[in-house]
């Protein structure tokens, strides 16, 4: 299946946005791990604002950041948002409100709580009709989150938001689900090249795969790449950013999506 990426951005430790993190993504800069606090999404309404949590905000940078580069309104076209882990800091504040007597769950945790509610507050804050799917797959998230969006893209003939993020979980529930820090990529992926096209892929789906998931190129960012699920992209925005062909590899259970990837311009 093929697509041409017209928009992409990122946001984690160290990686403010696409144009901040173009030159260590390709090797230019050395990456140096930084906590930064993604923007607030300013397509959110101040009351919308007040009742998200981070997770959602991290996505919803992400995929404003993407939209605009490819010149596209947000919530034009459809989406797919992948997540492993939900909104883990909701979930355990609901956990520990259950565990108290009188156990009064707030409205607002509840339905944050729900593991689509980025792509609910994406539809809402954009007043978007189009498709907004989730997808989850533990550390397989990205790679089942991208055949989606490709086998989407390749039935409907029209573009896609893809966006996958990730952030920690409190304790007891991290020892479980260790996530080593917030991280968010999206993609607009196009069927046909456009006048914002960087990069044309190709992606193949090996349902039986015994080639070893790409890692990513830079030493630096392999803890953050094996640490956090939505950051097993980075490979693919390495490539991206280095602007050279090449393939790369996502497992997906026995098996892995075969992403090649060629500069467009």
């Amino acid at each position: 299946m093929r697509a041409y990426v017209a928009g992409v951005s990122l946001w984690g430790p160290g990686l403010p946005g696409w144009a901040g993190s173009r030159a260590v993504l390709a090797g230019e800069t050395p990456y140096v791990p930084a906590d930064i606090a993604p923007p607030v999404p300013d397509i959110l309404s101040s009351n919308e604002r007040r009742r998200t949590g981070v997770a959602v905000r991290l996505a919803l940078v992400v995929a404003q950041q993407a939209m605009e580069m490819a010149e596209f309104p947000p919530g034009s076209i459809a989406g797919v948002f992948g997540c492993s882990n939900g909104d883990g800091v909701v979930v355990h504040a609901i956990l520990e409100t259950l565990a108290e007597p009188g156990r009064q769950v707030s409205p607002t945790q509840f339905h944050n709580s729900v593991h689509n509610a980025a792509a609910g507050y994406w539809t809402i804050a954009t007043r978007s009709s189009k498709e907004a799917v989730t997808v989850t797959g533990q550390d397989a998230t990205f790679a089942a989150s991208l055949l989606k969006a490709m086998a989407g893209l390749h039935v409907e003939r029209q573009p896609i938001l893809l966006c996958v993020y990730d952030t920690p979980i409190p304790a007891p529930m991290a020892e479980k689900r260790p996530t080593l820090a917030p991280f968010a990529a999206c993609l607009v992926l196009t069927p046909e090249p456009c006048e914002r096209t960087m990069a044309r892929i190709v992606v193949t789906y090996e349902a039986i795969s015994t080639a070893a998931e790409e890692a990513t190129q830079l030493p630096s960012l392999l803890s953050l790449a094996l640490g956090n699920p939505a950051a097993r992209a980075l490979p693919l925005l390495e490539c991206l950013a280095r602007r050279q062909p090449g393939t790369i590899r996502a497992r997906l259970r026995h098996g892995a999506v075969a992403i090649d990837v060629r500069p467009w311009r």
